[in-house]
């Protein structure tokens, strides 16, 4: 049961970073109380799963792992690099993904970034109308929003998890209780 209810906080974060992804494509801006909610759901799915293994450590990992990308990212902040949003949510996601989550998140990370620089360094790959969209965008703001590929590639992370989970829980007989 708190595997269900563990999974159930995970698949509600996907809604949740789909619409950060949105907000910060459409205004550049990813709110406090959407990373404080993300934040507190990632606290709980991981509670619960700490509390049905017996062990603390992927709780431990993933603040151990959020502390250290904020601080890793705090610079590039002062440094107008990136948004203090970007770094926040960042820093929230080991606690979304789960410590033990996080290899498999780095991947889809790598990849929605990667595209994401390839678009900002070669926008004529885009449309023509989507170019001249994104061009007036880039002069008037000249930011680039990173919640994006950060948001894509937790949600990713997060389905693929939930996927695995369920067909360990399936093969183990473990929902088969609930039948």
């Amino acid at each position: 049961m708190l595997l269900v209810a563990s999974l159930l906080l995970k698949a509600l974060a996907i809604p949740l970073l789909a619409r950060v992804a949105w907000l910060d494509f459409t205004t550049q801006k990813i709110s406090n109380q959407n990373v404080l909610l993300l934040l507190c759901m990632g606290l709980g799915s991981l509670q619960l799963l700490s509390v049905q293994a017996g062990s603390w450590w992927d709780m431990g990992l993933s603040a151990l792992a959020g502390l250290l990308l904020f601080l890793a990212l705090f610079p590039f902040w002062v440094l107008h690099k990136v948004g203090a949003g970007d770094v926040k949510l960042m820093a929230v996601m080991p606690f979304v993904i789960g410590g033990s989550g996080l290899a498999v998140f780095s991947f889809p990370l790598l990849v929605f970034a990667l595209t994401t620089a390839l678009i900002v360094k070669n926008p004529f790959m885009l449309p023509e109308g989507a170019f001249r969209l994104y061009a007036q965008h880039l002069d008037r703001k000249g930011v680039v929003p990173f919640g994006v590929p950060i948001s894509l590639a937790a949600i990713c992370t997060i389905a693929f998890l939930i996927y695995e989970n369920l067909v360990q829980a399936t093969n183990s007989g473990v929902l088969g209780q609930f039948n």
